[in-house]
């Protein structure tokens, strides 16, 4: 699970450990008022113009540029480590032209996400490592698409949104904090199952509902709701198609390589679901290993 800063947990543990029936109660009504954040505009707006057979490129960076926000990240993507060649852009023209259409709706859409809940406080961390997620796997998957037909923009985009739910369930009700922590600790449990205890919801179901409100393509949505669920790994589970099994055991995979590269060792989800990741993606230790390697390289080239 991406990390986020956590400040005065204990309060918020206390907090979240009192009246637990009251507060499923009020979460759950509070989450059909407050209904999940629209589709922004812009991504309208981009999508009318990438659909075109001939898109305007000048328009389209006249449309980005109008979000000084907007375009800086978007060339602060174009040359992270896992997209550029070497050469840094300076401007969103080139930018796209790195990414690609579809790859640039997808990081719109995330940046979007963000401006959603600016208001939410000790987000940055999480931003950044969900950005990062979603960079390393696209990363995966040039390395590993060829055999499982997954595009660099899928496992992307899968990536970007996979934890979408949290800031929808944070933004009102700071409780959750704790609840977070609780299931990031659970050795046992699915991460979800600790949240459906504590509380009714959980954040994988909510996060693809957003996706779904988003016009997300249908197997992001899928591998969303269900990218804690060790289930799907089984053998002879048909409960979801293998290229969504395929961008889950992506998506984990490039949190355990950006864990390690940071010398955090392996997180509680790695432990539950990592095996099975592998499995699913028909790695043996030698090749983990070798993965490793190449993005440690990446990472120094770069």
């Amino acid at each position: 699970m991406l990390e986020m800063t956590q400040p005065q947990a204990s309060s918020a543990t206390e907090a979240a450990q009192t009246q637990p029936d009251e507060m499923e109660k009020r979460m759950k009504i509070e989450i059909r008022e407050i209904g999940i954040p629209p589709r922004p505009t812009i991504l309208s707006q981009i999508e009318q113009e990438t659909a075109k057979e001939e898109p305007d490129f000048i328009n389209l960076a006249k449309l980005l540029s109008q979000d000084v926000g907007l375009s800086a990240s978007l060339i602060k993507v174009a040359n992270s480590p896992y997209f550029s060649f070497g050469k840094k852009v300076p401007t969103v023209q080139e930018a796209m032209l790195v990414l690609g259409l579809k790859l640039v709706v997808q990081t719109v859409a995330g940046l979007a996400l963000q401006q959603v809940f600016k208001h939410l406080p000790n987000m940055e961390r999480f931003w950044d490592s969900s950005a990062t997620n979603a960079q390393i796997s696209g990363w995966l998957a040039r390395q590993l698409g060829k055999k499982w037909a997954i595009r660099l923009e899928d496992a992307y985009t899968f990536a970007l949104f996979r934890d979408c739910g949290i800031p929808v369930l944070l933004s009102p009700f700071p409780e959750y904090q704790a609840i977070l922590a609780q299931a990031n600790n659970e050795r046992e449990r699915s991460f979800t199952d600790v949240e459906d205890q504590a509380i009714g919801l959980n954040h994988a179901n909510v996060g693809a509902d957003l996706a779904e409100n988003w016009l997300l393509p249908e197997e992001t949505c899928l591998a969303i709701r269900h990218h804690h669920d060790a289930s799907i790994f089984a053998d002879g589970s048909a409960l979801i198609p293998e290229r969504t099994k395929v961008l889950i055991a992506i998506a984990h995979l490039a949190e355990y390589l950006m864990q390690q590269e940071a010398g955090r060792g392996q997180s509680s989800e790695w432990e539950k679901l990592g095996p099975a990741c592998l499995t699913c993606l028909d790695i043996g230790s030698d090749q983990l290993q070798t993965l490793c390697d190449e993005f440690h390289i990446s990472r120094q080239d770069n």
